[in-house]
Parts: structure tokens; sequence; C-alpha cells
């Protein structure tokens, strides 16, 4: 398979020199580490929020990095946790004497390794740290690296609350519950209509026949709920959406805000044929979209596929949401 990479084994140092040269007025790299943080951090008078995870996800997580958003992210080898070493140096380069809040997506490796940076930083830098585990995949209740839910793209909701919350000077309790209220009110599902295919493999990571596709697959293409013939673009989307409906049980009449999210290989053209079904889908159930996304929000490298994110709203999440953000991925304005 063909990759623009040089040595697959320098591929996320390589990627992390690169952003910090497309941003460098917005992020820098911490010196001998895979963690990039706010050019400003720490900042003073706010509570920082970091995140992380192994690389292959981009824009997640350094893409939201900046005013508004996260403070920090530290970024494992491809679809590998950062080390509790690097996470726990992260949280010390960010804390600015406010606390520091993880988010923390549901695999085991990512949720041991945070937790030790979190204890580690606690007890060598007298910080305080608290932490949200982000489980919005409703496809499977335990997978490979999991046990519980996955935690996919409805991350993306977490770290924008988390961050206009911080952003607004609220202390590290407030933060931390914004941040729970959107987990316990985001459901996420996605489908693989191919494999993604990894630096160091080099070919596909698993087998998907020409005319089948995977429902329910995870962002590191764990294995679904179904393995299916190829459907309509239509017929997918109301899979996906209805699952995600069905777990979230809103009433009529409730707002909600929506991701239709690229895993790294979908045109933007498919991405819209899935949002116009998606919004038609709100609409049978008497539902309002506050906000729409369309794009790679989280994605699996070079995977074809899509993912449905639906989060339910309310006055305080819409002004958490509406916040100004200035981050390489997302920027919202007043």
């Amino acid at each position: 398979m063909k990759k623009l990479i040089n040595e697959p084994s320098a591929v996320v140092d390589e990627m992390l020199d690169g952003m910090v040269a497309a941003h460098p007025d917005e992020v820098r790299r911490l010196p001998d580490s895979n963690v990039l943080v706010r050019n400003d951090a720490p900042v003073d008078g706010k509570v920082a929020v970091v995140s992380g995870g192994g690389s292959g996800h981009e824009p997640t997580h350094a893409g939201y990095l900046g005013p508004g958003m996260l403070d920090g992210a530290a970024a494992g080898e491809v679809f590998t946790s950062p080390t509790a070493d690097e996470i726990s140096e992260m949280i010390r380069a960010c804390d600015a004497g406010e606390g520091v809040l993880n988010v923390v997506k549901n695999y085991e490796g990512d949720v041991m390794n945070f937790e030790t940076a979190g204890e580690l930083a606690e007890m060598e830098s007298d910080v305080e740290v608290a932490e949200v585990v982000v489980n919005d995949d409703v496809a499977v209740e335990d997978s490979l690296y999991t046990s519980g839910r996955r935690g996919v793209c409805g991350t993306i909701f977490v770290h924008k609350v988390a961050g206009a919350m911080a952003d607004r000077g609220e202390d590290l309790d407030e933060v931390r519950r914004v941040a729970q209220k959107v987990v316990d009110n985001v459901a996420t599902m996605g489908t693989a209509l191919t494999s993604c295919v990894t630096p160091e493999k080099g070919e596909p990571t698993f087998d998907l026949g020409e005319d089948e596709i995977e429902l329910g697959i995870g962002i590191h293409g764990e294995p679904g709920v179904e393995r299916t013939e190829m459907m309509s673009a239509d017929e997918i989307t109301e899979r996906l959406t209805e699952q995600v409906l069905d777990d979230l049980n809103s009433e009529s009449g409730a707002e909600v805000a929506t991701i239709v999210n690229g895993m790294g290989g979908t045109p933007l053209m498919e991405l819209y044929i899935v949002n116009r079904k998606l919004q038609s889908l709100l609409d049978e159930r008497d539902l309002t979209t506050w906000d729409a996304r369309v794009g790679d929000y989280m994605t699996s490298l070079d995977m074809e596929g899509c993912s449905v994110t639906v989060l339910e709203l309310d006055d305080e999440l819409k002004g958490l949401l509406a916040h100004p953000a200035d981050t390489p991925a997302l920027k919202v304005q007043q």
C-alpha cells in the first residue's frame, strides 16, 4: 500500500513536528516527548483540560488544542496509548494551580495510563486531577481493548464543553460536571466500508470483502456487531441512527447536536449524503437539530466509512457549545 511516510517508526515524531510547523503560534511540543500543548500553557486562572490517545485518529487529539478546548494532548504510537510518564508530564505542564481534567476515551490502555499519570502528578507535584471516561459507542458493550462501551467521536463534544467551561473560569468540579453531563447524553455508532492500513503493517488490518461492510466498527478496526452486504447510504445511515437514538431515548421536541464523522478515507460528498438522511430521521422523531457538523473529527487512518454522533442538549450545553473556540481543527466564533 502506498503511504506518504518515510520510516514507519518515525511517523508520529514527524507528524508532531509537522503540526508544530503548521501552527507555530498556537501549539508547542514538550522537549523529548510526544506531547503538544497550547503555546500559552499553563493559562493562569483556569482549569486545564487535557486528553490524548493513540495516533492515527487525527485531528484528534492535538487538533483541538487552543482557547475554548484543550490545553494539552499526548500522542501515543499508532493505535497505542501514550505512556503514563508522558501524560503526567503533560498534566504538570498544563496545570496553572486550578487543577486538571483528564478526558479519556474508554480503552483499557488509555484508562490505565491516565489514571496512573494522574496519581503521579498528584503525588509528585501536588496537582489536583479529575477525570471523565467517554463511552459513547452504542454498538457493543465489551470488545477488544475495552471493558464496557468504547469511547469514540462523542469525545469531541466533551472536549468542547469542558474546554468552554474552563475558559469561563469555572472550578474543577464544575468543569468535570459538565464533561460528565455530555458523556451521559451522547451516543455514537460507526461503520467501515474498508479496513485501515497501519504504517508498520503496510496492509489492511482486517479482511473485508469487496461487497461487504462492517456495522458498529471501532476506531482501531475492532469488530462491529454485524458484517453484511453493502447497502445504500440511506440504509446504512438508518441502521446507525436508529441504534443511536434508541440508546438516547430522547423525548419528542428535544434539541440535539450532531456529527457525521469521516473515518479518514471518505469524501465529504458522501458524508453530506449521510447527513441528509440523518436529519430526515431526526425530523421523523420530532427532534430538532440545533447544530450539525460534517467532516473528519476522529478518524481511523485511511479507513472508508463514517460514524453518527448525537448529543441531547439543554440550555447549558448549548451555551457551552456556542462558546468561542480557536483550534487548528475546530473554530467557533462569537
